[in-house]
């Protein structure tokens, strides 16, 4: 299988993905979404573990702006946050480990990725923000992951503050769950601990974790409608544009 916008490699049921959008800072696309959706699919009878990884500046950004300004210009405009919440949710609750492996800055849906692994790791230059109210906008199909992992007020504070949190406070808030300077060996031992698990174990807990914690699925259409109309309001498309056209942030005008 060949990717646009990631990057896959196997090592026996391990199963690295890459975010590959080098020139874009790893952000989210249509394109990203659809190839996200189509390997976990792939992976659910063939892995028993799963890595995410960036790049050493960037994890991943958040959306693509100038794919959202294309669409509005163009009025060809297509929301993909259904089926990017349905790729969270095959990362935490499909039949296998995930795994983020960060490096690097990670913002606004960059966070969906995290919060939906089971496990997050991270090297010293990680830091983690959610930028969109800047916007007028608000995470709302991330929020309902970072709250499983980190509770609501972390949560909360995060979304209203807009900065960005280093990795030893994302780890005193359990966004991260170990972090080194050098991460690789991190990762290392983990994989070395987990590859032990039996493929039907890992199957049987993922589906029990996530029958005594459900909200995921039922916060689904929520979230999704609210980004919706996020996206549609006057005000914050022109934000939007304002942004891609001139770099300018809304109280720049």
């Amino acid at each position: 299988m060949e990717y646009q916008t990631i990057r896959v490699q196997w090592q026996e049921k391990i199963c690295k993905i890459q975010i590959f959008r080098p020139d874009d800072k790893n952000t989210i696309n249509n394109q990203m979404v659809e190839e996200f959706y189509e390997v976990l699919t792939y992976c659910e009878d063939r892995a028993s573990i799963i890595v995410l990884e960036g790049f050493i500046e960037f994890f991943c950004f958040g959306a693509d702006f100038k794919e959202a300004y294309n669409g509005i210009v163009n009025k060809t405009g297509v929301n993909h946050s259904d089926k990017l919440y349905q790729v969270w949710l095959k990362l935490a609750t499909g039949p296998y480990i995930t795994i983020s492996h960060v490096k690097g800055k990670v913002n606004a849906g960059g966070i969906g990725f995290v919060a939906a692994s089971d496990i997050v790791l991270a090297d010293n230059t990680a830091e983690f923000s959610l930028s969109e109210l800047l916007f007028g906008l608000f995470p709302a199909c991330v929020l309902p992951f970072l709250i499983r992992r980190i509770g609501f007020q972390k949560a909360h504070y995060l979304t209203v503050m807009t900065q960005a949190v280093s990795v030893s406070k994302a780890y005193e808030w359990g966004l991260v769950d170990a972090w080194e300077e050098k991460s690789d060996s991190l990762l290392r031992r983990h994989l070395l601990r987990l590859e032990r698990l039996p493929k039907s174990g890992i199957m049987d807990y993922k589906k029990y974790m996530s029958e005594i914690y459900n909200h995921l699925s039922e916060d689904r259409k929520t979230a999704v409608e609210a980004n919706r109309r996020m996206f549609s309001n006057p005000q914050n498309v022109d934000w939007i544009c304002q942004f891609v056209e001139s770099s300018k942030l809304p109280w720049e005008r």
